[in-house]
């Protein structure tokens, strides 16, 4: 029987950051294909996660959505993703073939999910093809669960910002819950383990603290792969996306990141392992973007 375990899964950075923490996971589960539950799960979703990157490498995070189905996985090695990023998105241009990708399917009704990073196979007017390198899952801690169903908006303009976040953009950010992060292993030579990645980082309404344009994100004890921090060791650019569920506005931020690997002090959060910085460059905030509202909480 074929084995799709990936033998040393973890890059230079993951095991720097898994040392750095104090130890790795006791296994990793980590596969070049996606297992039969995947295959099976992402096509139950009406939105997916993305991470792509700009022509200068910097990562970008975002969202794409449609029909419960749009994702379908033919065989193990692929993902279609009958869908594209809304052609306001920063993201939508930075989709080719060969380019790399990083996604993740989370149901938050069901608090599951799970990753796939690979490389565009197919771009196309209907959506993208991924040939998938990586596929694993995550445990479902600090997951917010809610109750989403399609929501009739329609999107306005897009405020682009630099250093000085716009008043709704300061808000949406007080008030989120649920974030998604996207980094990358970086550019180096024979590197173990390719490309991009996102990640969910959740808490209650206040767990990420803006000051000016620096964001402080506590890191929750989790699977110890410590896929984000040992890429931020790697490459500190980043990307944030979140939504509002009311309102359906997208947030997406480019921004450089450092880890403060000794716990926090006595007035930070208590459940931090260590915390992070996102020092922000650049954003969009995507008015009623989100075609998915809030029906109710768990």
């Amino acid at each position: 029987m074929f084995d799709s375990r990936i033998p040393a899964p973890f890059h230079a950075g993951e095991q720097r950051a898994q040392h750095l923490a104090g130890g790795g996971p006791p296994g990793a589960p980590i596969r070049s294909q996606l297992p039969d539950q995947h295959r099976h799960f992402f096509p139950l979703l009406p939105f997916l996660c993305v991470a792509v990157a700009d022509d200068s490498g910097w990562p970008l995070a975002t969202l794409v959505h449609g029909e419960p189905g749009f994702a379908t996985s033919p065989d193990p090695g692929t993902l279609d993703i009958a869908a594209l990023p809304d052609p306001d998105d920063p993201a939508r241009a930075m989709l080719a073939a060969g380019a790399d990708i990083g996604l993740l399917g989370i149901d938050l009704a069901t608090r599951r999910r799970n990753r796939a990073n690979g490389t565009l196979a197919r771009v196309d007017g209907h959506g993208l093809s991924v040939k998938v390198h990586q596929s694993f899952g995550n445990c479902p801690r600090y997951i917010h669960v809610r109750q989403l169903a399609p929501a009739a908006r329609q999107p306005g303009p897009v405020e682009m910002f630099g250093t000085t976040l716009p008043a709704a953009a300061v808000s949406l950010v007080a008030a989120c819950e649920t974030m998604f992060v996207a980094t990358s292993s970086g550019a180096a030579p024979k590197r173990a383990v390719r490309g991009l990645d996102i990640s969910h980082r959740g808490g209650p309404a206040g767990f990420l603290r803006l000051d000016g344009h620096v964001l402080t994100v506590p890191d929750y004890p989790g699977n110890h792969y410590f896929n984000t921090l040992g890429n931020l060791l790697l490459e500190p650019r980043a990307a944030l996306v979140m939504v509002d569920f009311a309102s359906g506005d997208i947030l997406q931020l480019q921004g450089t990141a450092q880890v403060a690997w000794q716990p926090p002090g006595p007035e930070g959060d208590a459940l931090a392992e260590r915390s992070w910085t996102f020092t922000i460059a650049r954003g969009w905030l995507r008015h009623s973007a989100f075609p998915l509202e809030l029906r109710g909480q768990v």
